[in-house]
């Protein structure tokens, strides 16, 4: 089997954690790194919070920080809702002892990608912030990058204004870089995203692996559920950033569709909107594979066969 290879830019966030789980033991993935961005919490938390999972689960791959800020507007406020005042609320973590590269993960991901054959994958699951800087800066890593599987969007509904999904409205100009960059794009939007809901009985089931893996997915899982169930009125927490990894593994997962998206940059009431041509209705390039469905319970095993793979 001929390993993915992948660079994960993350802002940890629960169903951030579950991905760097699933990408950094699965046979498929080959996680070169993983650069942090703010979003779901401040860049210092983001990063402990990404050092932490990696500690606990013993993933030995280099953490590089990366942007505290957006590429233009304010900082919008942090998701606290659902992930709670650290970021990743629920699990209790040791003393972090892992440290993060010296390096900044712009100039990382602009270095690995041009001495790469154009073979990486860069897998975003927060705001498109570190990805469009590291563009704007040096603008030949856009042939180099082989393409973006990223969680974010939707061709309908949005999470946290009525039409523009959280880590769209975080940064839409970095997403308007991204999305008109050239690059293969594929969409893992709340579409799909808010139909893999972890219920209690999906914990439970994870939780039969007696392991570091399980035992995490639990802890951050209680938390999770609890707080989307307060705030959306949810009986299970949508785990939107796995399936970006899902989809890398098994492609089968998810059924995605070809279709021209823009980013919306310019209104007041619509900011951050991915403006999906789901019907073709303009001759634009389809310049993003938007993801339609999921099947749900290919998705949970892949899960579980990530989570076995720590025993």
């Amino acid at each position: 089997m001929i390993k993915k290879k992948i660079i994960l830019d993350c802002d940890p966030g629960h169903d951030d954690a579950v991905a760097i789980m699933m990408a950094a033991r699965h046979p498929a993935i080959d996680l070169l790194g993983i650069t942090v961005v703010k979003g779901n919490q401040t860049l210092e938390k983001t990063t402990q919070n990404t050092l932490n999972v990696c500690q606990v689960l013993g993933i030995d791959v280099p953490v590089y920080q990366g942007m505290g800020v957006p590429m233009v507007i304010a900082s919008p406020a942090t998701e606290e809702r659902v992930h709670g005042e650290s970021g990743l609320d629920g699990p209790v973590f040791g003393p972090l002892l892992k440290k993060v590269q010296p390096q900044h993960a712009i100039t990382y991901l602009i270095e690995t990608l041009m001495a790469s054959d154009g073979d990486i994958t860069v897998v975003p699951t927060g705001p498109l912030t570190n990805i469009a800087m590291a563009m704007r800066i040096e603008p030949r890593i856009t042939t180099k990058i082989k393409e973006i599987v990223l969680m974010g969007g939707s061709y309908q509904h949005g999470n946290v204004t009525p039409s523009a999904e959280f880590n769209i409205y975080a940064d839409a100009e970095a997403a308007f870089v991204v999305f008109e960059s050239g690059v293969k794009v594929t969409m893992m939007g709340l579409d799909i995203t808010r139909q893999a809901l972890c219920y209690p009985s999906v914990v439970e089931r994870m939780a039969q692996h007696k392991n570091p893996a399980a035992k995490l997915f639990v802890d951050l899982m209680g938390f999770f559920c609890k707080a989307q169930k307060e705030t959306y009125g949810w009986d299970g927490a949508p785990l939107h950033d796995p399936t970006t990894v899902a989809y890398l593994i098994d492609p089968s997962v998810i059924t995605v569709k070809a279709m021209h998206t823009d980013i919306e940059i310019r209104s007041e009431q619509s900011y951050g909107r991915t403006n999906c041509d789901y019907y073709n209705l303009t001759d634009k390039v389809k310049n993003t594979d938007v993801a339609i469905a999921i099947d749900t319970a290919k998705f949970w095993d892949l899960v579980e066969d990530c989570i076995k793979l720590y025993n």
